[in-house]
């Protein structure tokens, strides 16, 4: 027989628990990728398009940053500060709230309190582009045009390049980059950003597999979404870099673009960001971030990658030699002038038939 007390006392037990895991769930040091969504349904939207929104409807109209500000996301566990940089840049010293809009082709409103409860956010919409169409539908490109943050959440990147490549939703991107509008994304977000973009249109590829046949078909690269943004020229960017071991198919990149004519090996550029690191460039230079690691310290590994020669042999089923390539590692706190790409504190590693050493790391 259950004691009426004891039966109190677990309810008021388990109306606590529930608190403290809303509260968790919402935490911005819980985030992760902005995950699949807190199951409300959608705003608006049709069978292109989802829209998800919380706060206002009304525009807010927060003064127009005097600079750019661009996050370069790792992915994992998101970087608050890299999201109070981007609102803050956004609010430039006013009061005011500001929109964020996130763009994203699954998932649904993961980031939304994620991001309201950072402050200064007057309304977050999420946007779930489903089909090629959604990209020119008016609603999305309204929210687009008076977004004053704009972030590409994880996923699959092919989608973005199948989705928006192309399209006015992609010009409403550029024209928000123009204006100076915070710009960035995270995981598959952040492999769009740069001149030229490992697609992953076939299915993802291991630094292994790429270093031991540069033309395998899962090395899929592409130019045709972003392809201009400031600071990118030359650019291609992987994330998840050491968690997931990407610095050889990294590298494997940069030799294909150079083997295949897209760019000249003098003028190519590797960024790789570790997972729970953001990269946050306000103007030329580029400050990373990253979060508690509960030890005492920070996480955040960023790598900055340069050719010093030509690759040797970039070639069908014949294993990766590029020789020589400059790093500058930047921990949490460290910085870095994309501007100018200087000679710091560099060391180099090596390709040889498709053997990467020393450890890049």
């Amino acid at each position: 027989m259950n004691h009426p007390q004891a039966g109190a006392r677990r309810a008021v037990s388990l109306a606590l628990l529930c608190v403290s895991l809303a509260a968790w769930v919402i935490s911005p040091a819980h985030a992760a990728g902005g995950g699949a969504g807190t199951g409300a349904r959608a705003t608006a939207g049709s069978k292109d398009y989802d829209l998800y929104r919380s706060g206002s409807a009304a525009d807010a109209l927060p003064p127009q940053p005097a600079s750019p500000l661009m996050v370069l996301a790792g992915g994992g566990i998101d970087v608050d500060d890299s999201f109070r940089a981007m609102i803050a840049k956004a609010r430039g010293g006013s009061t005011a709230g500001v929109d964020v809009v996130v763009l994203r082709t699954s998932g649904a409103d993961g980031y939304n309190p994620y991001l309201m409860a950072m402050g200064g956010v007057d309304s977050v919409e999420s946007i779930v582009i489903k089909t090629r169409a959604a990209a020119s539908a008016p609603a999305v490109l309204d929210l687009v045009a008076r977004a004053d943050v704009l972030f590409l959440a994880g996923g699959d990147q092919s989608t973005y390049v199948a989705l928006w490549a192309g399209t006015p939703l992609e010009a409403a991107m550029k024209a928000a980059v123009a204006r100076r509008v915070p710009f960035g994304g995270t995981s598959a977000g952040l492999a769009v950003l740069g001149q030229f973009d490992y697609s992953g249109v076939n299915q993802s590829v291991t630094s292994a597999e790429a270093m031991a046949n540069p033309y395998g078909r899962n090395v899929t690269l592409d130019r045709s979404l972003l392809n201009a943004l400031p600071l990118m020229g030359g650019v291609i960017t992987d994330s998840h870099v050491v968690t997931r071991d990407r610095m050889g198919r990294l590298l494997t990149f940069m030799a294909r673009l150079s083997a295949d004519g897209w760019a000249g090996w003098q003028a190519l550029r590797g960024i790789g960001v570790d997972e729970e690191t953001a990269v946050v460039v306000d103007g030329d230079i580029a400050t990373v971030m990253g979060n508690d690691d509960g030890q005492g310290g920070r996480t955040g590994r960023a790598y900055f990658v340069r050719p010093t020669v030509a690759p040797t042999t970039v070639q069908a089923k014949k294993p990766l030699t590029f020789r020589n390539l400059q790093i500058e590692k930047r921990v949490a706190g460290g910085r870095y002038n994309l501007a100018t790409w200087p000679t710091e504190s560099p060391y180099f590693v090596s390709v040889e038939a498709g053997a990467l050493m020393p450890s890049p790391y």
